[in-house]
């Protein structure tokens, strides 16, 4: 135990139960309730979806359900401690994450001694990707991002390390698309030490070796992509995705970061901090570390879904920066609570440390607690809970047309007896689809036409929406419902058929 407060330990400590902290929060991701839908349906019928189930729009058509064992994962999560056991275990894996990017910039920068510095390094890191935290399978993707990096960068001094890349490319594959993240960081990895080779900048020999093992592990992990439900279909679908404009049109973390929004300061003081370190620091930087910075960064700038992915490359290199820089004076500064202090400053050093310790326990406990207390108002906060009561209470015409950002609530609260228009799984519609929807939403075109094709007998939507606003005022419909948070209409196209029924 005494060792255990030393001062660097507690710091440490302090950390992980501070980033555990910040990532607790409540449930408003509008994507998690088709999420506990898919993983509820998974446990009942012990299959994975292949085609749409959810929607009466695309209904039948192909839907490649990649994250189908997340999906699981969440669903057995809240079956088994609700609300309080899903908040918890995102934010430990959260922690994972970002206690691995942190040994990596410890190692970067020269051992036990970079303690501080890694440390306050990677907490920017993390302040700068919290706009995307929440209970979603992208945060899957984060810790195995890190720890495919953590395995990588090992594998310099132990080659063994990267089979162990393999069994997570089966788990990972199973569980979110962006395996093919780990896919492209192996090649970047080859790409770079061999232009390093080239350069003569590393013992012939050896690097040699190493690219001999990351080409190998690399063909091995490739071919170990078809080991999902979905089969050789994953080679393609991550590529799709990202090349798909009407993500990046509709889907604001699909965009680029709007640096005139506040959340995104911590990921602009990072770029910028990475650029003066590069200029400024007296170590060089390896070809290989500078192509995952540059592609990272571009990345970065062209998503902000991307932006973990710079935060993992950058916080190590800025690490070293900071560490070369400071490195006269980083023995004094990390000398508190080493062996040769005198007995008294000692215990009081200790005292203090667990005290902070304590403290910083409670305060994340009491978090915890509160946070879990207010999913409910959150919940009611940020999706139409009394509306979809009434809509389940008092069945109307169906088809229901449902905002965009609703779609997965009304999954998880109505289905199967009604199927939406539309929801969050974008690469299910497709982006004529999505265009046909936002004109429709939004008042542009012949929205008419819309709600007559489909034969919308039920629209649900946010009271200050265009299309609100216009269906009060259309002949035919009619408002069955308000509250400060939606509108229920039914109108001429849901006569004489049967309630909000599924096709």
């Amino acid at each position: 135990m005494n060792r255990f407060l030393h001062t660097r330990k507690i710091f440490v400590a302090v950390l992980l139960v501070g980033w555990f902290t910040l990532a607790v929060r409540n449930v408003v991701d509008p994507d998690v309730w088709w999420h506990l839908k898919t993983g509820e349906y998974i446990a009942a019928h012990k299959s994975v979806p292949h085609t749409d189930i959810f929607s009466y729009t695309r209904a039948g058509q192909p839907w490649i359900a990649h994250e189908w064992l997340s999906d699981l994962l969440i669903y057995g999560v809240y079956r088994a401690a609700s609300w309080g056991g899903l908040i918890a275990t995102f934010a430990a894996i959260v922690s994972a994450a970002f206690f691995l990017l942190y040994l990596r910039g410890l190692a970067s920068a020269g051992g036990s001694k970079s303690t501080y510095i890694s440390g306050v390094v990677a907490l920017c890191g993390a302040l700068a990707t919290v706009p995307l935290w929440g209970v979603r399978p992208q945060i899957i993707s984060l810790l195995f991002t890190s720890l495919w990096l953590f395995v990588l960068e090992r594998s310099e001094q132990n080659r063994g390390l990267l089979w162990w890349t393999l069994p997570l490319t089966v788990l990972w594959v199973n569980l979110h698309a962006g395996f093919a993240l780990g896919i492209a960081l192996l090649a970047l990895f080859l790409g770079g030490e061999f232009l390093e080779w080239l350069l003569a900048l590393s013992a012939a020999r050896q690097s040699m070796q190493h690219l001999r093992a990351l080409a190998i592990t690399l063909v091995c992990d490739l071919l170990l992509v078809p080991l999902n439900p979905n089969g050789t279909e994953m080679y393609l679908y991550p590529i799709e995705t990202l090349r798909s404009q009407a993500m990046q049109k509709y889907i604001l973390e699909w965009a680029s970061p709007n640096f005139h929004r506040v959340e995104y300061a911590p990921f602009l003081f990072l770029l910028l901090a990475m650029i003066a370190m590069l200029a400024w620091s007296r170590s060089g930087t390896r070809p290989r570390d500078l192509l995952l910075l540059v592609v990272s960064t571009l990345a970065a700038l062209s998503s902000t879904r991307m932006i973990p992915f710079f935060v993992l490359i950058a916080v190590p290199m800025l690490s070293r920066g900071l560490q070369s820089g400071l490195g006269g004076t980083r023995s004094n500064f990390a000398s508190t609570g080493t062996e040769g202090e005198p007995a008294r400053p000692r215990t009081l050093a200790q005292f203090l440390n667990a005290a902070i310790f304590a403290a910083m326990l409670a305060f994340a406990a009491v978090h915890l607690v509160q946070v879990i207390r207010q999913q409910p108002q959150a919940e009611a906060s940020h999706f139409p809970a009394a509306a979809v009561a009434y809509l389940d209470a008092h069945p109307t015409p169906g088809p229901i047309f449902n905002h965009y950002d609703w779609g997965g609530y009304l999954i998880w609260r109505l289905y199967p007896r009604a199927c939406v228009f539309i929801d969050g799984r974008a690469d299910v519609y497709g982006g004529r689809f999505l265009d046909q929807f936002a004109n429709t939403y939004q008042l542009t075109n012949n929205w008419r036409q819309t709600l007559a094709q489909w034969q919308v007998g039920t629209v649900i939507l946010p009271p200050e929406s265009a299309l609100a606003a216009a269906l009060r005022l259309e002949p035919g419909w009619s408002l069955r419902y308000s509250d400060v948070q939606a509108e229920i209409f039914t109108g001429p196209s849901g006569v004489g058929m049967s309630p909000s029924s599924c096709r």
